[in-house]
């Protein structure tokens, strides 16, 4: 389905940006995952389908550069590049320091405008192709309990539909997947290791979604990167712009009472 097709995952070593590269790599993309911390559990799964690593701190730019030079070099384009790199930060607007404030917005926000502006020379070369960015129901429906967070991720879906409409005229389409609650990630599980109870923060996140709710159980990264797949294939060619809430129905609304 994406053969001969060139991918970038930031944020790929683990949670969705692992599965979203995996799931590239076995639709036939050749595929180039940078992170700030690479695991050495990869290593053997990573080689067999041909996933090159490389580490990528994506709040400086000559990472970045690195990043999509490497991909470039090796296969002579760019395809397809998936924004997934993120972290989260839990805390009022009042107790947040500028040091927590710049580093929640320079990873979450100020990277995807780095990796589009090295990016995007390198897509229209190519005659097109697809941004996606990994945002979250937070930039959806702001929550109150982590704004700086939730600011980032709706910044990231304004530059998404600004950076659709610019670059339509390259064939190149930017859309955004919005998650959460979503298991098994780095986020996620460094979310429950602070907790005092983690069970019952797991079981608050599902019950805050509907459908996670329904189901009994968080949603996998694995389902987060189908829709990537789905928005880099030639199946999506007429999408741009959308930013697709993969969360359980949490960014609806308050949901009825059973």
């Amino acid at each position: 389905m994406l053969a001969n097709r060139t991918a970038l995952v930031t944020g790929g070593a683990n949670g969705i940006g692992r599965a979203t590269a995996l799931r590239l790599a076995r639709s036939g993309a050749k595929v180039f995952v940078g992170d700030v911390n690479l695991l050495p559990e990869n290593a053997a799964l990573f080689a067999e389908l041909k996933i090159e690593q490389q580490q990528c701190d994506v709040r400086i730019e000559a990472d970045i550069k690195r990043l999509i030079d490497a991909a470039v070099a090796a296969t002579g384009r760019l395809d397809i590049v998936v924004n997934n790199a993120g972290i989260g930060l839990v805390k009022q607007i009042p107790d947040v320091t500028e040091e927590e404030w710049d580093r929640v917005l320079d990873i979450n926000f100020k990277s995807v405008f780095l990796t589009a502006r090295h990016a995007i020379p390198h897509l229209k070369k190519a005659g097109g192709g697809s941004i996606v960015n990994v945002s979250s129901n937070a930039g959806l429906l702001p929550r109150a309990h982590d704004p700086v967070y939730s600011t980032s991720k709706g910044a990231m879906i304004a530059l998404t539909k600004s950076l659709a409409l610019c670059h339509a005229k390259d064939r190149i389409r930017v859309n955004a997947v919005c998650p959460g609650p979503v298991g098994d990630t780095g986020m996620m599980n460094a979310d429950l290791a602070k907790a005092a109870d983690p069970a019952a923060l797991s079981q608050m996140m599902i019950d805050a979604s509907p459908l996670a709710k329904a189901f009994k159980r968080m949603i996998s990264p694995d389902e987060v990167a189908q829709a990537v797949i789905y928005l880099v294939s030639d199946a999506a060619a007429m999408v741009t712009g959308t930013s697709i809430g993969i969360d359980g129905g949490k960014s609806l609304g308050v949901p009825p009472k059973e």
